[in-house]
């Protein structure tokens, strides 16, 4: 049943786009891994993971996208989802060193034995089981987004001023996290990572697992994303988006629609930090940033909101950009950036996929086959 609607639910361009981010899952770390350093067709290891940061913020941008795009919820706050799955990972990560750090505690992490912890916070507790950091990547990030939206929705919070809380909401964890006493390494986060299930974080094959893990995982928040918005949900999400009023006037619980939604999204960010810290190797405050979030609209945006490719598009290619662009007038990024936002708003309001897709000529239906054409029809007698 569930697999008959899975495959009612998506279409052709979806099929397309997940069979695309499997085949790359395959095909690069195998160039990286199978292919000698002199091959055209090698990827660098280097590349490897940039490539699969760039992965991690495409799932960043698909779950703003969902409920921005469809739900018409403009959060200016998805970088805290973010960063909440990205320190749960790093708490993990923390733990597998163990006596292999510079004080050599076996319990204690560097930080906390610099701080002059005498043992492990309780919240720390769990973080060396796989499983435990699992559930908490999903969960913390969730309930997050369960607690906010379950208050803002129903007190029928919307427009600019959700977007001016969702803002606040992150502000106010960064400004936590900065915070020693927090007990998550304050201004310095989390690094030093060794292992990651057992395997070297620096070695190849890790490096080569964990992009193949981001590539399918985002094929997987297609398949979801797809699934969703092309049910009986998706078009009431539409309908929210387009006519809130009208809807709850219908008859529908929009403040449930919104809070799904809201929530679903959280938990798709949360497991994006969570692929994004190994494979950087560090997390810190600073990923609370509320201008990340803004970068994440602006991704988006470039991309094409309401589609489901779009995002994907805009986060890779502007990520691209801010690569080359930082490396070569690193000064002059934000203004390039703020001008791409100012360009795309004016020029492209329907970003990338959107203006192309309105470009393309569209099918028309086909005439009935028992309708005669016009020219064959009798005329009228005079």
């Amino acid at each position: 049943m569930i697999t008959q609607m899975l495959f009612r639910a998506l279409d052709r361009k979806a099929i397309w786009l997940v069979a695309i981010l499997i085949a790359i899952a395959v095909l690069v770390p195998a160039s990286n891994l199978l292919l000698t350093v002199d091959n055209p067709l090698h990827v660098p290891t280097y590349a490897v993971t940039l490539f699969g940061k760039y992965l991690t913020y495409a799932i960043l941008a698909l779950a703003l996208d969902l409920v921005w795009g469809y739900c018409g919820i403009l959060s200016l706050g998805h970088g805290a989802f973010f960063a909440l799955g990205g320190y749960a990972m790093g708490m993990y990560l923390m733990r597998q060193i163990g006596a292999r750090g510079v004080y050599a505690n076996p319990v204690l992490p560097d930080f906390m034995v610099f701080l002059n912890y005498k043992e492990l916070p309780w919240f720390w507790l769990g973080f060396d089981q796989w499983w435990f950091a699992a559930i908490m990547i999903v969960l913390v990030p969730g309930l997050l987004a369960f607690v906010f939206g379950w208050f803002a929705f129903r007190s029928r919070v919307t427009g600019v001023y959700l977007s001016i809380i969702t803002q606040a909401l992150t502000y106010a964890l960064l400004l936590a996290f900065f915070r020693n006493d927090m007990g998550f390494g304050g201004n310095n986060g989390l690094t030093d990572f060794k292992d990651i299930l057992g395997q070297p974080i620096q070695a190849a094959t890790t490096r080569g697992g964990l992009f193949a893990a981001t590539a399918i995982t985002l094929a997987l928040s297609v398949l979801v994303c797809t699934t969703i918005v092309n049910s009986k949900l998706g078009k009431v999400m539409v309908a929210v988006r387009d006519a809130e009023s009208r809807t709850r006037f219908l008859g529908y619980r929009v403040e449930n629609v919104k809070l799904f939604a809201f929530v679903v999204s959280a938990v798709m960010a949360g497991i994006a930090g969570a692929l994004y810290v190994p494979q950087v190797g560090i997390i810190n405050p600073g990923e609370f940033e509320p201008s990340n979030s803004i970068e994440v609209v602006i991704w988006t945006a470039v991309g094409g909101r309401g589609t489901i490719v779009g995002p994907i598009i805009g986060a890779v290619l502007v990520n691209f950009g801010k690569t080359v662009f930082t490396g070569a007038l690193p000064e002059y990024w934000l203004f390039a950036l703020g001008g791409l936002f100012v360009f795309v708003t004016l020029f492209l309001p329907k970003g990338i996929v959107g203006t192309l897709r309105g470009w393309l000529p569209r099918r028309k239906p086909a005439a009935p086959a028992e309708q005669a054409p016009a020219s064959l029809e009798p005329k009228a007698a005079e």
